[in-house]
Protein backbone atom coordinates (compact mmCIF):
# COMPACT_ATOMS: atom_id res chain seq x y z
CA UNK A 1 0.00 0.00 0.00
CA UNK A 2 1.20 3.45 -0.91
CA UNK A 3 2.34 5.57 2.00
CA UNK A 4 0.95 9.00 2.56
CA UNK A 5 4.49 10.06 2.11
CA UNK A 6 4.71 12.74 -1.39
CA UNK A 7 7.47 11.06 -2.31
CA UNK A 8 6.91 7.57 -1.13
CA UNK A 9 7.55 4.48 -3.37
CA UNK A 10 4.73 1.61 -3.89
CA UNK A 11 5.56 -1.31 -3.31
CA UNK A 12 3.47 -3.82 -5.11
CA UNK A 13 2.05 -6.96 -3.44
CA UNK A 14 2.38 -10.55 -4.88
CA UNK A 15 -0.96 -9.97 -6.73
CA UNK A 16 -0.48 -6.70 -7.69
CA UNK A 17 2.66 -7.93 -9.64
CA UNK A 18 0.43 -10.89 -10.99
CA UNK A 19 -2.27 -8.34 -12.46
CA UNK A 20 0.76 -5.83 -13.91
CA UNK A 21 2.35 -9.21 -15.41
CA UNK A 22 -1.04 -9.49 -17.06
CA UNK A 23 -1.25 -6.37 -18.54
CA UNK A 24 2.46 -6.98 -19.91
CA UNK A 25 1.78 -9.65 -21.29
CA UNK A 26 -1.17 -8.22 -23.55
CA UNK A 27 1.21 -5.39 -24.17
CA UNK A 28 3.55 -7.25 -25.70
CA UNK A 29 1.14 -9.05 -28.11
CA UNK A 30 -0.13 -5.39 -28.99
CA UNK A 31 3.76 -4.32 -29.55
CA UNK A 32 4.56 -7.18 -31.05
CA UNK A 33 1.45 -6.75 -34.09
CA UNK A 34 2.22 -2.59 -34.25
CA UNK A 35 6.30 -3.91 -35.17
CA UNK A 36 4.90 -6.06 -37.69
CA UNK A 37 3.18 -3.56 -39.38
CA UNK A 38 5.77 -1.21 -39.93
CA UNK A 39 7.27 -0.52 -43.44
CA UNK A 40 7.65 2.05 -45.93
CA UNK A 41 4.48 3.69 -47.01
CA UNK A 42 2.65 3.46 -43.37
CA UNK A 43 1.28 6.19 -41.58
CA UNK A 44 2.13 7.19 -38.32
CA UNK A 45 -2.51 7.66 -37.89
CA UNK A 46 -2.46 3.71 -39.72
CA UNK A 47 0.15 2.79 -36.78
CA UNK A 48 -2.29 4.81 -34.05
CA UNK A 49 -5.45 3.22 -35.71
CA UNK A 50 -3.92 -0.32 -35.20
CA UNK A 51 -3.20 -0.07 -32.14
CA UNK A 52 -6.80 1.47 -30.98
CA UNK A 53 -8.36 -1.25 -32.45
CA UNK A 54 -5.73 -3.90 -30.87
CA UNK A 55 -6.34 -2.26 -27.74
CA UNK A 56 -10.15 -3.23 -27.97
CA UNK A 57 -9.23 -6.62 -28.91
CA UNK A 58 -6.82 -7.44 -26.13
CA UNK A 59 -9.22 -5.20 -23.11
CA UNK A 60 -6.29 -2.72 -22.92
CA UNK A 61 -7.13 0.83 -21.89
CA UNK A 62 -4.47 3.10 -23.68
CA UNK A 63 -2.52 5.36 -21.36
CA UNK A 64 -2.11 8.15 -24.13
CA UNK A 65 -5.40 8.35 -25.40
CA UNK A 66 -6.73 11.74 -23.74
CA UNK A 67 -3.70 12.42 -21.47
CA UNK A 68 -2.79 15.97 -20.38
CA UNK A 69 -5.42 18.66 -18.59
CA UNK A 70 -7.52 21.45 -20.15
CA UNK A 71 -8.17 21.40 -23.76
CA UNK A 72 -4.92 19.71 -24.89
CA UNK A 73 -4.86 16.33 -24.50
CA UNK A 74 -2.99 13.90 -26.19
CA UNK A 75 -5.31 12.94 -29.22
CA UNK A 76 -3.46 9.81 -30.02
CA UNK A 77 -3.35 5.82 -28.14
CA UNK A 78 0.12 5.54 -28.65
CA UNK A 79 3.13 8.05 -29.18
CA UNK A 80 4.85 7.73 -32.93
CA UNK A 81 8.11 9.64 -32.84
CA UNK A 82 9.97 9.42 -36.14
CA UNK A 83 13.58 10.52 -36.81
CA UNK A 84 14.81 13.90 -34.42
CA UNK A 85 10.98 13.31 -32.74
CA UNK A 86 12.48 12.37 -29.08
CA UNK A 87 8.91 11.82 -27.85
CA UNK A 88 5.50 12.30 -27.74
CA UNK A 89 4.91 12.10 -31.39
CA UNK A 90 0.95 12.72 -32.34
CA UNK A 91 0.10 9.79 -35.01
CA UNK A 92 -0.74 12.31 -38.03
CA UNK A 93 -0.65 11.51 -41.71
CA UNK A 94 3.25 11.60 -42.06
CA UNK A 95 4.79 8.37 -44.09
CA UNK A 96 7.40 6.33 -42.91
CA UNK A 97 10.29 6.37 -45.29
CA UNK A 98 13.10 3.84 -46.27
CA UNK A 99 15.87 4.90 -43.57
CA UNK A 100 13.56 6.65 -41.05
CA UNK A 101 13.86 5.17 -37.44
CA UNK A 102 10.41 4.93 -35.18
CA UNK A 103 9.93 5.33 -31.66
CA UNK A 104 6.60 3.49 -31.09
CA UNK A 105 6.01 4.30 -26.89
CA UNK A 106 2.91 2.69 -25.62
CA UNK A 107 1.25 2.69 -21.83
CA UNK A 108 -2.05 0.29 -21.25
CA UNK A 109 -3.87 -1.00 -18.13
CA UNK A 110 -5.67 -3.97 -17.90
CA UNK A 111 -8.05 -4.07 -15.12
CA UNK A 112 -6.46 -1.38 -13.41
CA UNK A 113 -2.90 -2.39 -14.18
CA UNK A 114 -0.31 -0.14 -16.14
CA UNK A 115 2.61 -1.33 -18.42
CA UNK A 116 4.32 0.62 -20.54
CA UNK A 117 7.29 -0.08 -23.04
CA UNK A 118 8.88 1.65 -26.38
CA UNK A 119 11.34 0.58 -29.30
CA UNK A 120 12.59 1.98 -31.97
CA UNK A 121 12.47 0.76 -35.25
CA UNK A 122 14.19 0.77 -38.46
CA UNK A 123 12.27 1.61 -41.31
CA UNK A 124 13.62 -0.68 -44.09
CA UNK A 125 17.73 -0.18 -44.16
CA UNK A 126 19.19 2.65 -42.58
CA UNK A 127 22.47 3.89 -42.51
CA UNK A 128 25.05 2.50 -40.23
CA UNK A 129 25.25 5.32 -37.32
CA UNK A 130 21.95 5.06 -37.06
CA UNK A 131 22.16 1.12 -36.51
CA UNK A 132 24.76 2.17 -34.12
CA UNK A 133 22.15 4.94 -32.24
CA UNK A 134 19.77 2.19 -32.26
CA UNK A 135 22.10 -0.37 -30.80
CA UNK A 136 23.85 1.45 -28.02
CA UNK A 137 19.76 3.31 -26.67
CA UNK A 138 18.77 -0.41 -26.34
CA UNK A 139 22.45 -1.50 -24.50
CA UNK A 140 22.38 1.28 -22.09
CA UNK A 141 18.90 0.92 -21.18
CA UNK A 142 19.89 -2.97 -20.24
CA UNK A 143 23.35 -1.41 -18.51
CA UNK A 144 20.71 0.15 -16.37
CA UNK A 145 17.80 -2.22 -15.73
CA UNK A 146 21.42 -4.56 -13.74
CA UNK A 147 21.75 -1.85 -11.11
CA UNK A 148 17.67 -2.06 -10.89
CA UNK A 149 18.40 -5.15 -7.80
CA UNK A 150 17.40 -4.83 -4.29
CA UNK A 151 19.71 -3.06 -1.76
CA UNK A 152 21.41 -0.83 -5.05
CA UNK A 153 20.29 3.19 -4.81
CA UNK A 154 18.50 4.65 -7.64
CA UNK A 155 20.84 6.83 -9.01
CA UNK A 156 23.26 3.73 -9.95
CA UNK A 157 20.72 2.64 -12.61
CA UNK A 158 20.98 6.43 -14.14
CA UNK A 159 24.41 6.11 -13.48
CA UNK A 160 24.85 3.18 -15.25
CA UNK A 161 23.21 4.56 -19.01
CA UNK A 162 25.08 7.93 -18.92
CA UNK A 163 27.84 6.25 -18.63
CA UNK A 164 27.44 3.54 -21.30
CA UNK A 165 26.08 6.09 -23.40
CA UNK A 166 28.91 8.44 -23.40
CA UNK A 167 31.71 5.84 -23.81
CA UNK A 168 30.18 5.43 -27.41
CA UNK A 169 30.11 9.07 -27.99
CA UNK A 170 26.61 9.88 -27.64
CA UNK A 171 24.23 12.18 -25.37
CA UNK A 172 21.67 11.28 -23.24
CA UNK A 173 17.97 13.39 -23.04
CA UNK A 174 17.68 14.99 -20.07
CA UNK A 175 14.57 16.61 -20.01
CA UNK A 176 12.67 13.46 -19.37
CA UNK A 177 12.82 10.88 -17.10
CA UNK A 178 11.17 7.58 -15.99
CA UNK A 179 8.78 6.73 -13.69
CA UNK A 180 7.27 4.23 -11.31
CA UNK A 181 4.38 2.53 -12.38
CA UNK A 182 1.20 0.32 -10.91
CA UNK A 183 -2.22 1.81 -10.33
CA UNK A 184 -1.47 5.00 -12.11
CA UNK A 185 0.61 5.13 -15.58
CA UNK A 186 3.09 7.79 -13.72
CA UNK A 187 4.12 6.76 -9.98
CA UNK A 188 6.97 7.79 -7.75
CA UNK A 189 9.74 7.58 -8.18
CA UNK A 190 11.05 9.97 -11.24
CA UNK A 191 13.99 8.29 -12.70
CA UNK A 192 16.38 10.13 -14.46
CA UNK A 193 19.24 8.63 -17.42
CA UNK A 194 22.05 10.18 -16.11
CA UNK A 195 23.75 11.49 -13.20
CA UNK A 196 26.12 10.08 -9.98
CA UNK A 197 25.64 6.85 -8.43
CA UNK A 198 25.13 6.17 -4.78
CA UNK A 199 21.64 8.78 -4.62
CA UNK A 200 17.98 8.46 -4.18
CA UNK A 201 15.72 5.77 -2.83
CA UNK A 202 17.20 2.38 -2.20
CA UNK A 203 15.45 -0.12 -4.33
CA UNK A 204 13.60 -2.98 -2.45
CA UNK A 205 11.77 -5.48 -3.74
CA UNK A 206 8.32 -5.00 -4.92
CA UNK A 207 9.00 -1.53 -6.51
CA UNK A 208 8.35 -1.27 -10.45
CA UNK A 209 9.54 1.16 -11.96
CA UNK A 210 9.48 2.19 -16.15
CA UNK A 211 13.20 3.04 -17.39
CA UNK A 212 13.02 4.65 -20.46
CA UNK A 213 16.71 6.00 -21.81
CA UNK A 214 16.53 8.87 -24.88
CA UNK A 215 19.63 9.18 -26.70
CA UNK A 216 20.96 11.49 -29.38
CA UNK A 217 23.82 11.35 -31.76
CA UNK A 218 23.92 15.60 -31.22
CA UNK A 219 22.73 17.58 -28.86
CA UNK A 220 20.25 16.54 -26.20
CA UNK A 221 18.72 19.57 -25.80
CA UNK A 222 15.08 19.95 -26.47
CA UNK A 223 12.38 22.33 -27.88
CA UNK A 224 8.38 21.23 -28.03
CA UNK A 225 6.61 21.94 -31.47
CA UNK A 226 3.19 24.18 -31.36
CA UNK A 227 0.65 21.68 -30.66
CA UNK A 228 2.45 21.48 -27.13
CA UNK A 229 3.47 18.10 -27.02
CA UNK A 230 6.16 17.32 -29.86
CA UNK A 231 9.49 17.19 -28.91
CA UNK A 232 12.27 17.38 -31.30
CA UNK A 233 16.51 17.74 -30.89
CA UNK A 234 17.09 21.43 -31.20
CA UNK A 235 19.53 20.36 -33.64
CA UNK A 236 17.85 18.09 -35.68
CA UNK A 237 19.80 15.47 -34.80
CA UNK A 238 18.09 11.56 -34.77
CA UNK A 239 16.95 10.54 -31.50
CA UNK A 240 16.34 6.83 -29.82
CA UNK A 241 14.24 5.79 -27.05
CA UNK A 242 13.90 2.53 -25.30
CA UNK A 243 11.93 1.36 -22.38
CA UNK A 244 10.99 -1.33 -20.21
CA UNK A 245 8.56 -2.13 -17.46
CA UNK A 246 10.74 -3.81 -14.51
CA UNK A 247 10.44 -4.90 -11.00
CA UNK A 248 12.61 -5.30 -8.20
CA UNK A 249 13.16 -8.41 -6.85
CA UNK A 250 15.33 -10.56 -4.78
CA UNK A 251 17.07 -11.37 -7.22
CA UNK A 252 17.55 -10.87 -10.72
CA UNK A 253 15.18 -7.67 -12.22
CA UNK A 254 12.27 -8.78 -13.76
CA UNK A 255 11.70 -6.77 -17.32
CA UNK A 256 7.92 -7.38 -17.39
CA UNK A 257 7.77 -5.90 -21.01
CA UNK A 258 10.41 -7.90 -22.58
CA UNK A 259 9.49 -10.55 -25.68
CA UNK A 260 11.25 -11.82 -28.73
CA UNK A 261 11.59 -8.94 -30.47
CA UNK A 262 14.05 -7.17 -28.58
CA UNK A 263 16.48 -9.56 -28.98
Amino acid sequence: MKTPRENAVPIKTPRDLDAMREAARRLKLLMRDLIAFVQPGVTAKEIDLLAAKLCRDLELKSGAYGYGHGSNRFPGYICVSINEVIVHGIPGPQKLQEGDIVTLDVAASHKGFFADTAITIAVGQIRPELAQLLDVCKRALYEGIAQARSGNRLSDVSHAIQEYTEAHDMNVVRAFVGHGIGRSMHEPPSVPHYGPPGRGPFLRPGMVICIEPQITLGSPDVKFLPDGWTAVTVDGSLSAHFEHTVAVTSGEPEILTEFEAWN
